[in-house]
């Protein structure tokens, strides 16, 4: 008997993964608890029960007050008891083993097979005793899943909840990306290729900006691999979304320009002071550099780390063209001082009224009474512009309504 009991204490240890001594230990106190149920001791009162088991041999020994007892003669209902503290305590080692190896997993790739739908939520086994949940908000738009399908995701968090173990996972979180990269390409898990910065929208568009540490490598050919290879294998787990593959720069302009791919950048501006970036593409280019309702953009400024405005040559030169001529009239203003505020990336009256006096006096040296007659003569400008803008929005907006009425007649 008592080498049986070795062999179920090291088949709980090895099925659920639990600490054999913590077993043991488990045992012991369940047989104490069964124990003082058969004398009728409470908790604090008199009378010691000390049980021991033999780790190598299953020997049981047990005592009340140094007296020697027969731990298998206590009776049914103490026997019951000792069941049930037993399997309260497995369940809790169960609980924090479970805890203890997927908090140390968190931010990695797990493969799991789809168990169901609970309201939205897709529940997944990671083993044959572990369940995870794939809420919603973690979920890739338009993906559906099937029971018994294998499935790939993240580890977002695991927290204790309720008396159990509630991993969560995600299939929209950028550091998915990350992964998936460390296991097609690698360069990436070997540090030869950095993935620097990257920025997703789930289910549509990622853009990924990599360096090297070797100049013989070229880190958006290898993350691509031969004939695409490597990045096909991304986008099929992720169902087809597109990956933006850029090079890595430490010069804010080039980095700006690589993000915006595919469309081709004429004119960069950067304003330090504003954290934004103003870019100028030719008409031809400017849906590209836009991208379908402004996604590309958008993914390009999460990039980089820098608000980008994109303007054509026109729209260019004639915010150039206000803050020339709101400024023209006063006293020390030339085209001088207009080429230096570009060069700070100030391009137009509502940047110079947002930067104030500040970068005018510091970096340029305008004397301060100049600087703040400068900065009044854009206000000025600004609320002018703004109001012609309203009034345009105005008229087309009026414009579509008789449009409207004349379609209805």
């Amino acid at each position: 008997m008592n080498q049986e009991l070795i062999r179920i204490v090291d088949n709980i240890a090895r099925d659920k993964n639990i600490d054999r001594e913590s077993i043991f230990q488990d045992l012991e106190a369940a047989m104490i608890s069964a124990a003082r149920k058969h004398f009728g001791l409470q908790h604090g009162t008199e009378g010691e029960i000390v049980v021991h088991i033999d780790r190598s041999t299953g020997k049981i020994t047990a005592f009340k007050d140094d007296v020697q007892i027969d731990i298998r003669r206590l009776g049914r209902i103490p026997a019951q008891t000792a069941k049930q503290v037993m399997i309260q305590k497995i369940r809790a080692d169960e609980r924090d083993s479970i805890y203890a190896e997927y908090a140390q997993r968190k931010g990695e790739i797990v493969n799991g097979v789809v168990a169901r739908y609970d309201g939205g939520v897709l529940v997944i086994n990671l083993t044959n005793r572990i369940e995870a949940i794939l809420p919603k908000s973690e979920q890739i738009s338009g993906e559906t899943h099937h029971p018994s399908e294998r499935i790939r995701c993240l580890i977002l968090d695991v927290r204790e909840q309720s008396n159990q173990v509630k991993i969560v996972l995600s299939r929209t979180h950028p550091d998915f990306i990350r992964r998936l990269f460390e296991f097609e390409v690698p360069e990436v898990i070997e540090g030869i290729i950095e993935i620097k910065s990257l920025a997703r929208e789930a289910g549509y568009r990622t853009k990924i900006a990599v360096d090297t540490t070797d100049e013989k490598v070229d880190p958006v050919g290898a993350c691509v691999g031969v004939r695409g290879s490597r990045i096909r294998n991304i986008v099929d787990e992720l169902g087809g979304e597109k990956i933006d593959i850029v090079k890595w720069s430490d010069s804010s302009q080039n980095l700006i320009s690589n993000a915006l791919a595919p469309a081709k950048v004429s004119e960069i501006a950067i304003c330090f002071e504003l954290g934004r970036a103003t870019v100028v593409v030719t008409e031809d280019q400017l849906s590209l550099a836009i991208g379908k309702h402004g996604q590309n953009v958008r993914l390009a400024a999460r990039l980089t780390g820098w608000d980008i405005d994109i303007l054509t040559p026109d729209e260019y030169n004639k915010e150039v063209d206000v803050m020339a001529e709101a400024m023209k009239d006063i006293e020390g203003v030339d085209e001088n001082l207009i080429d230096k505020l570009l060069a700070l990336g100030i391009i137009s009256v509502l940047d110079l009224e947002e930067v104030g006096t500040g970068p005018l006096i510091e970096e340029l040296e305008v004397p301060a009474e100049q600087a703040e007659r400068v900065i009044a003569a854009a206000g000025e400008a600004a609320k002018k512009a703004a109001a012609e803008n309203a009034l345009t929005q105005a008229q087309a907006l009026l414009r579509q309504e008789k449009s409207k009425k004349k379609r209805r007649r």
